[in-house]
């Protein structure tokens, strides 16, 4: 199947190294202390962060730092299949755990000792890029909830298909079978937190799909500052600064 035309168009009309629209809400769930929905083209995703609250669990309890914990999930509405996914399935505990340590890079754990953080996400509808979304949005709802952080966490894919390095991959691009990278990185602080890769290639390849990657992460982040700050300005004029 050709995923790049000769005009150099793919499949939804953009051009190889064009990401989707992307869209930000912050304050989605009014009980939880931050919360954002996130979208990147189709994907939507919506994020709750609880706390720092004390342990649940005294036997979690770490005393130097905070103790952070994630949940993630799919909405069973959220793919076109109507399969029921278990709550505990092995690709959820997966992520779960590539959100939660994605994170505790970015959280100033140090400053909380003897507390919790939860963070709960959840996919309302998936089109490719789903854990970069849920990165995204988690990184928002933290910011919401006023959590330190050393910097602003920001993730996004890309790939290789008929020869071409791609931002951003929708499904049919990511269920294409050719490798894609999925990055995520702490643009001030010019870090890698998450490198995940599902096939081989060539170092000089990877190289641009990377930068490629990387390029869109630090767009990411610059939409993501954007929003905050125009949240910051609505909670003054609220207040009346």
């Amino acid at each position: 199947m050709e995923y790049v035309s000769p005009e150099g168009l793919r499949l939804d009309g953009r051009r190889p190294m064009e990401m989707r629209q992307i869209r930000a809400e912050i304050g989605a769930v009014s009980k939880a202390d931050g919360s954002a929905i996130f979208e990147m083209g189709n994907t939507k995703v919506i994020a709750a962060v609880y706390g720092p609250r004390e342990v649940q669990n005294k036997s979690q309890q770490i005393n130097s730092h905070a103790l952070v914990r994630c949940e993630y999930s799919m909405a069973n509405f959220s793919t076109g299949d109507r399969m029921r996914k278990s709550k505990g399935d092995r690709r959820s505990t997966e992520i779960s755990l590539v959100i939660r340590q994605t994170m505790e890079a970015c959280i100033m754990t140090h400053l909380l000792p003897r507390s919790q953080i939860d963070i709960y996400v959840q996919v309302l509808q998936a089109d490719g890029g789903t854990r970069s979304a849920c990165i995204n949005a988690a990184t928002l709802a933290l910011a919401d909830a006023g959590i330190p952080m050393r910097d602003l966490v920001t993730s996004c894919s890309a790939g290789y298909l008929n020869s071409t390095p791609l931002l951003d991959l929708n499904y049919v691009e990511d269920s294409a079978g050719g490798p894609d990278v999925t990055l995520g990185i702490l643009p001030k602080l010019d870090k890698v937190t998450l490198l995940q890769m599902d096939s081989k290639l060539p170092i000089d390849i990877l190289e641009n799909v990377m930068q490629l990657a990387i390029e869109g992460c630090k767009a990411i982040a610059n939409y993501i500052r954007e929003i905050l700050l125009e949240n910051t300005k609505q909670l003054e004029y609220r207040r009346g600064v």
